[in-house]
């Protein structure tokens, strides 16, 4: 059963207290600290009409650490800790995307059967469609923050990024592939 909204707000304070409380307030990443980017990934997921159990994945995307931002706050061996805070969905969502090997999963990402590689164990799976789906909005909210608020981002990878999330095109809601086509595209093309 989907947490109510008034649920999900607390749990998300309840989240942002932990995420103070483990340091990523203190935390550098493009646009500021680590918590303020969590909490645009957040918002955007919201104005994108995600599900709570999504948006809260979304502010907790970086607690263990992902492919691209190796700087953990808890490790893996921590989730039942993080679920009890954001719930077992959420929690979900954050270690599929946390332990995504994204040189060996992205190619076949949008494959029904397509395999994800487990950086943290090295096994392979293959998600559900709804963890799949998941994972594909989560990641064009990431990517995005950092395009929107860093130029350079942008410019270096928005070509790939475009291709990626043009291929990604079938699992993502409508408005996460406007605004990938809209700040992407932007991006100078190779």
């Amino acid at each position: 059963m989907p947490p109510s909204p008034a649920a999900a707000a607390a749990a998300a304070d309840q989240a942002i207290a932990l995420l103070r409380k483990l340091g990523a307030a203190d935390i550098v990443h493009p646009g500021g600290t680590l918590i303020a980017h969590l909490q645009r990934i957040q918002g955007q997921l919201a104005v994108w009409g995600a599900r709570p159990a999504l948006q809260l994945a979304g502010l907790c995307h970086a607690f263990y650490g992902t492919d691209g931002f190796p700087t953990a706050l808890m490790s893996p061996d921590s989730r039942t800790e993080l679920a009890e805070v954001i719930g077992a969905e959420a929690e979900a969502i954050v270690y599929q995307y946390a332990a995504c090997d994204r040189e060996a999963t992205y190619p076949t990402l949008a494959d029904v059967d397509g395999a994800f590689r487990n950086r943290f164990t090295g096994r392979l799976h293959t998600p559900q469609p709804q963890l799949r789906r998941d994972f594909a909005e989560l990641s064009a909210a990431n990517e995005l923050d950092l395009a929107r608020i860093d130029s350079v981002f942008r410019e270096k990878w928005g070509a790939e990024l475009l291709a990626l999330f043009t291929r990604l095109q079938p699992l993502l809601s409508q408005p996460a592939w406007s605004d990938c086509h809209t700040v992407l595209a932007a991006a100078p093309q190779d």
